[in-house]
């Protein structure tokens, strides 16, 4: 079986990566020409553990712009391309049914497409996946949603290790082809869960939603204990809190609430999706307010905390995850923002990527934005929350 990848970013082309390491021959395709050249000489930039060792072994990967040169060649195509969010809060997933008109432009150049199959691997609407089986009917292909959860800085480790493998599809066919895949790829018991597309795209934001009310959880538990004059036994309580098996200890820590690429996005689409359904008592958008209101609650604690100005903060990293290069909706970066706004001085131990990317934003605040180097130990009042 041939695999085919459309969309190499960090999740597509680990993927792919994963899929030769195990014995597929593997063609990618991605918009980035600069990007496409390097990964055919195995050269990759991306930040992310193991993926430039897995590219330099790899024999049977190739690269290409072209998306018709996949489809041609692949008896599988998986989907990874991006799926930003829209303002509104749900999914804008126009480049998944460009990849959708480019099996019409394949049939149009007389590319055989009869029985070929595809698979969504990017997250996607509830619904999104029966338009796209659909769209494809004609062709006699089948069609099924198979999202990944994944952590930046781990995609190789979350891939290998996978909780579940979750697959929305009608094709009994289609499923055991991906259960194949998985049982080849990780290194742990494949659990997979195959279930109607519409079913599998709510389970998929319904997991990370679940984690987000978790996390905001503990944050509202250890706020209340700092109002009650309790700071010092917050991890006593949550660990008490956690060790209940109905409840569970992952994700019951007080600090930062959740941010990144995935679990705010998937938490405001669940909303979302659930408003357009009449439903007023919304608790992802209820948890989404309060992350944002813990935002503000750690900004006024710090600052109480350490009063005086001439005393900088140190903070450990101010992207969503220590080791990644990502600052996206990440709280440790909007406290940095927040901190400096008010005339502190900031000591940030980052990654190399991370102090190159940032600055410009550090001459902006007259360098009142310091980076350090990882190991270092610079002077300041600390900022240990994780």
């Amino acid at each position: 079986m041939k695999i085919g990848i459309i969309g190499a970013g960090r999740l597509g082309l680990t993927f792919a990566l994963l899929c030769e390491k195990n014995g597929y021959e593997v063609n990618v395709s991605d918009v980035r020409e600069d990007y496409v050249f390097n990964l055919n000489q195995k050269i990759c930039l991306i930040n992310e553990p193991l993926i430039q060792s897995m590219l330099l072994d790899s024999t049977k990967f190739s690269a290409t712009t072209n998306n018709l040169e996949v489809i041609k060649n692949s008896d599988i195509i998986f989907i990874f391309v991006a799926t930003p969010s829209t303002l509104e809060g749900n999914y804008d997933t126009t480049k998944v049914f460009d990849v959708v008109s480019d099996f019409y432009s394949a049939n149009s150049q007389e590319i055989p497409l009869y029985n070929k199959k595809v698979i969504i691997g990017c997250t996607t609407n509830p619904g999104d996946t029966e338009q796209v089986q659909q769209r494809l009917n004609m062709f006699n292909i089948q069609v099924a949603y198979n999202p990944e959860f994944i952590a930046q800085g781990e995609i190789v480790k979350g891939l290998e290790q996978s909780d579940i493998v979750l697959i929305g599809t009608e094709y009994t066919e289609l499923g055991n082809n991906l259960i194949d895949i998985y049982k080849k790829i990780q290194t742990t018991d494949v659990n997979a869960y195959v279930m109607s597309p519409k079913a599998a795209e709510l389970t998929k934001i319904g997991i990370n939603c679940f984690l987000t009310t978790k996390i905001s959880y503990a944050n509202m538990m250890g706020d209340i204990m700092i109002k009650s004059g309790l700071e010092n036994e917050i991890g006593m309580v949550l660990s008490a809190i956690g060790g209940d098996t109905r409840v569970g200890k992952k994700y019951m820590n007080y600090g930062f609430g959740f941010g990144g690429p995935c679990l705010p996005r998937d938490n405001r689409a669940l909303g979302h999706y659930a408003k357009n359904l009449g439903m007023e008592l919304n608790l992802p958008l209820t948890v989404d307010n309060f992350n944002k209101e813990h935002a503000n609650f750690l900004k006024e604690y710090y600052i109480g905390k350490n009063p005086d100005k001439t005393v900088p903060f140190v903070m450990n990293y101010i992207t969503y995850k220590k080791g990644t290069d990502i600052t996206e909706e990440s709280q440790q970066f909007q406290l940095c923002i927040d901190l400096l706004d008010e005339g502190y001085t900031l000591n940030v131990i980052e990654i190399d990527s991370v102090s190159k990317q940032l600055n410009s934003l550090s001459e902006s605040y007259n360098g009142r934005l310091k980076f350090f180097k990882v190991g270092t130990n610079p002077e300041g009042y600390k900022i240990n929350l994780q």
